[in-house]
């Protein structure tokens, strides 16, 4: 019997110094974590409650909790609630609107929209420097979003921080704007101040419609206009024109990770001002504020819109060589915008937009391609549509409504904005679920002589037998003005833009909700996605230092340094580690992310 005591207490002994080594060394473990890892809410060095209490009576905005737009699908797809819920979230204003929204729901494979645990909405500079003071100080994961278009995901991370700025809206025109720091004998120019939640809409309304100005952003009516589109270079419409909106940028207030608000310019800060002005987004600072420059605007817009349909995929391969001569030759230049694009059903779809030529110069020029397929008409067919638009009109909805209602829709909500429209052609874009979307610079020289032009015009083909393929014209600079190239040059943007017709784009997805864990093992879908890879490789064959757009391409992008950023990566690089040696603004696949886990949660 004492025997069996004496065990029982050696034991009862043995048991007790095991688990305080087994805690101790946990203890090791975690503090290890701590310093290699952004804490996660689990976590002891997770914020208390009244430190966010305390963060949230600082603020001029608020502290909230951002909630998932699906949540009402989750449980009981089928439910009223779910159903209403997938109706609203098509509308993008609606989407944006809300603290937990992204305007898509996630790649495949890639990552899935989620909520922040806490988001800052900003009303000021001052709130989003409070914010990223406060997850400095607690080693939070931190995420900035405006309008929430990243396709990659870039605004959207469970765990986190949101410094959330939709609320910050101001536009201003501003007649003589002189940068901060100039000297006297600066001239001024004519500017509009951006903060960092105005949508584009918000922008052109003031800049065109009010005062008959021009600015360059981008095409989609409820994307930001100071947030990842303008900070990845940024193309619009008539980039061959007026350059990137990136090269636009006169001056940019930016909160960086000291918890600083900083004024950037080409006076001061020089090198921040670089890299914010093409070096991607959620990179180097949080921009509160931008001026962008405003340009005369042209006496007329219009538009062309021409689809040609082949007999057989013989005429469909003599179609695309035909066609890409004539761009070539009488497109590839700065009166020219949008996009064609070549299908399975061996048709030629062109949607294009034109500037600074009158109607009937725009149908003079289309005459040689169009009388070559009519001369051809046992091979061809084909219908077309062109028509102008008054200048001071291209944004105001009253005008599309009365003349071309098919192009717009109304945000009909009743916290709606007066006249708060998009373009019909970007509804399927509103909480798509990204299967895969993969682009590729198209260089001007494979259309410049005869073996290359062969090469080129069976990739397009044999990449039209398996998805549409597309080539957005005003998204390479080839053709442009010296002016915008000069401009464009200057800035972070990969110089291979330059030389660039324009960008290749293959996508898949589905604009309906659907089941992550399910979709992810559909065979078919796996199998058309890696189609799609097999024939955008075929194009990158071709031109292998060609590069692509930081803001539209692949998620799983291989090279993506060298891809988005060419020869500006490594000063790129330096410029990330002066304004942010501690890695708080972490994105996928932004300048420095390869320094960290997937997540952006743990340094590598």
């Amino acid at each position: 019997m004492k025997l069996e005591i004496k065990i029982r207490i050696i034991v009862t002994v043995l048991c007790f110094l095991f688990c305080k080594l087994a805690f101790a060394i946990n203890t090791i473990k975690t503090e290890s974590m701590i310093q290699n890892c952004r804490c996660l809410p689990s976590e002891p060095c997770w914020p208390d409650a009244k430190a966010w209490t305390d963060l949230a009576s600082r603020l001029d905005g608020k502290l909230i909790k951002p909630q998932s737009l699906t949540k009402p699908c989750d449980n009981n797809f089928n439910s009223k609630e779910c159903q209403e819920q997938l109706l609203k979230i098509k509308n993008p204003f609606y989407v944006q609107s809300q603290s937990g929204g992204t305007q898509s729901q996630g790649w495949l494979n890639g990552w899935q929209s989620a909520p922040s645990v806490y988001a800052v909405e900003a009303h000021s500079a001052k709130d989003i420097a409070l914010a990223v003071s406060f997850a400095r100080k607690y080693n939070l994961r931190l995420v900035i979003k405006g309008g929430g278009h990243d396709y990659l995901g870039r605004s959207s991370a469970p765990d986190s921080l949101l410094v959330w700025t939709h609320a910050m809206r101001d536009v201003n025109y501003l007649p003589s704007f002189v940068p901060s720091g100039a000297s006297d004998d600066k001239s001024p120019v004519a500017a509009v101040s951006v903060a960092a939640g105005a949508r584009w809409l918000d922008v052109y309304s003031v800049v065109t419609t009010k005062e008959h100005k021009y600015v360059q952003g981008g095409g989609c009516a409820s994307v930001g206009a100071a947030g990842g589109f303008i900070q990845g270079g940024g193309f619009g419409s008539f980039s061959k024109e007026f350059g990137t909106g990136a090269a636009g940028v006169l001056q940019a207030e930016v909160v960086t990770a000291d918890g600083k608000i900083l004024i950037a310019n080409e006076y001061q800060n020089q090198d921040l001002f670089w890299a914010i002005r093409g070096g991607g987004g959620g990179t180097y600072g949080v921009v509160t504020k931008l001026v962008l420059k405003v340009h005369d605007l042209p006496k007329n817009f219009g538009v062309y819109k021409e689809t040609v349909s082949a007999i057989n995929d013989k005429a469909y391969k003599e179609l695309i060589k035909k066609f890409l001569v004539f761009y070539n030759s009488s497109l590839n230049n700065q009166n020219w915008g949008e996009q064609f694009a070549f299908n399975s059903k061996n048709q030629l779809n062109v949607f294009m937009v034109y500037q600074g030529i009158s109607g009937n110069k725009a149908n003079t020029i289309w005459e040689s391609f169009n009388q070559w397929l009519t001369d051809n008409n046992q091979k061809y067919k084909f219908d077309k549509e062109a028509f102008e638009i008054p200048a001071a009109s291209m944004w105001d909805y009253d005008y599309w409504h009365k003349n071309y209602p098919q192009f717009v829709k109304l945000n009909t909500r009743p916290e709606a904005g007066k006249d708060e429209y998009w373009w019909a052609s970007n509804t399927a874009e509103a909480s798509m679920y990204i299967y895969t979307y993969q682009s590729w610079w198209l260089p001007e020289w494979l259309l410049m002589n005869q073996g290359s032009l062969d090469k080129l015009t069976d990739t397009f083909f044999s990449a039209s037998r398996v998805e549409t393929v597309s080539v957005h014209i005003n998204k390479g600079l080839a053709g442009a003005d010296p002016a915008a190239i000069k401009a464009v040059g200057e800035t972070s943007t990969n110089p291979q833009v330059l030389n660039a017709a324009g960008l290749v784009i293959m996508a898949a997805g589905s604009e309906k909700y659907v089941s992550k864990d399910k979709i992810s093992k559909d065979q078919k879908i796996l199998k058309h996605v890696a189609q799609i890879s097999v024939a955008m490789n075929d194009f990158r064959k071709l031109a292998p230092n060609s590069g692509t757009y930081v803001n539209e391409a692949d998620f799983f992008q291989q090279n993506w340094q060298n891809d988005f950023w060419g020869s500006n990566y490594q000063r790129l690089s330096k410029i990330k580690q002066k304004y942010d040696p501690a890695g708080l603004f972490y994105c996928h696949h932004c300048v420095g992310s390869e320094l960290w886990s997937e997540s952006g949660m743990c340094r590598k």
